[in-house]
C-alpha cells in the first residue's frame, strides 16, 4: 500500500500535473485534505526540500522540479510489497480487463492504453488495484489461482485512492510504470513522458 508519504507526493504531483498546473501549496491544507498532521506532511517534504524538488517559505512551499519529484518516488517505491494476488489467466489482456469487477482501479499498460487511447506496444499483463477485501475476493472467484507466469496482479490500493475517480493519478502511473520490469514496460514510460511532456 502506499504509504503516507507517497500519497503527500502522490496530491502534490496531481495537482503539478492537472490541467490547473498547481505549483504552490500549503502544508497545512494538504494535511487537512488528506487527514493526516502537519507534521507527517513536513517530514515527507524533508527529502525533497534537500533534493531541490520543492522550496520551502514559511508554511508553504513550490514545486520546483516535477521530473526531480517523480523519480524520488519511483526509485523508492516497492512495487512487489503491494502485490495481493496474482495468477495466470489464459486470456486475451482485454478479455481480462473486461471480466474484472468495476470497481478495481487499472494500472500499468491498461491504465496507460485507457487514459491516452493509444498502446506503445503490446502487452500480455494486467496491473490493477483493489482498495478493499470484498474486491479482492471477488477477482480470486472470477480468476482462480492457476499455474503459468502470472499475468494477473492485483496491489493492495490505499484508502484515499479511490478519490481521484476511476482513473489512476498521472504519477502514480509514472512510478509503477518505472518499476515493472516487463520489456514493454520502457515503451509505456517512454509515451507517459512524452504525455507529460518531461522528456
Amino acid at each position: 500500500m502506499v504509504r503516507k508519504k507517497e500519497q503527500i507526493w502522490r496530491f502534490i504531483l496531481d495537482a503539478a500535473l492537472s490541467n490547473g498546473k498547481i505549483l504552490q501549496f500549503e502544508q497545512q491544507a494538504i494535511a487537512a485534505k488528506l487527514g493526516i498532521s502537519t507534521s507527517t506532511v513536513f517530514h515527507a517534504l524533508k527529502v525533497p526540500r534537500q533534493s531541490g524538488a520543492i522550496a520551502v517559505h514559511g508554511r508553504g512551499f513550490v514545486l520546483r522540479d516535477i521530473e526531480k519529484l517523480l523519480t524520488l518516488w519511483a526509485s523508492g517505491r516497492n512495487i512487489a510489497r503491494d502485490n495481493v494476488y496474482q495468477t495466470h489467466v489464459d486470456m486475451p489482456v482485454q478479455q481480462i480487463e473486461s471480466g474484472l469487477p468495476g470497481s478495481v482501479i487499472f494500472s500499468a499498460y491498461s491504465a496507460y492504453t485507457f487514459r491516452y487511447h493509444e498502446t506503445p506496444a503490446d502487452y500480455d499483463k494486467v496491473v490493477c488495484y483493489a482498495v478493499d477485501a470484498q474486491i479482492i475476493e471477488s477477482v480470486k472467484q472470477r480468476f482462480p489461482m492457476t499455474k503459468g507466469s502470472p499475468n494477473l496482479i492485483i496491489l493492495e490500493g490505499d484508502a484515499l485512492l479511490p478519490s481521484f475517480g476511476s482513473h489512476l493519478p498521472v504519477s502514480q502511473l509514472y512510478v509503477d510504470l518505472w518499476n515493472l520490469s516487463d520489456w514493454f514496460a520502457a515503451d509505456y514510460l517512454k509515451a507517459l513522458r512524452v504525455q507529460l511532456h518531461i522528456i
